[in-house]
């Protein structure tokens, strides 16, 4: 039944980011993504500051 506690949870696909894909961050702004650690983390290039976001990237969107 769809309204079944048990109900195994759905999980949401993990996002993918290249070398050079435009993203924003909700803390950190804009950014260029500069490194992969693949399923792991990228690492960000958001002018002032390079930061590694670790997956599954909730707060992060390609542009």
């Amino acid at each position: 039944m769809p309204s079944s506690p048990f109900k195994a949870p759905v999980e949401q696909p993990i996002r993918q980011f290249n070398v050079g894909d435009r993203v924003t961050h909700d803390e950190h702004g804009l950014g260029r993504v500069v490194g992969i650690e693949e399923g792991i983390a990228v690492l960000v290039d958001f002018g002032s500051v390079q930061k590694r976001i670790l997956s599954p990237y909730t707060k992060m969107a390609a542009l």
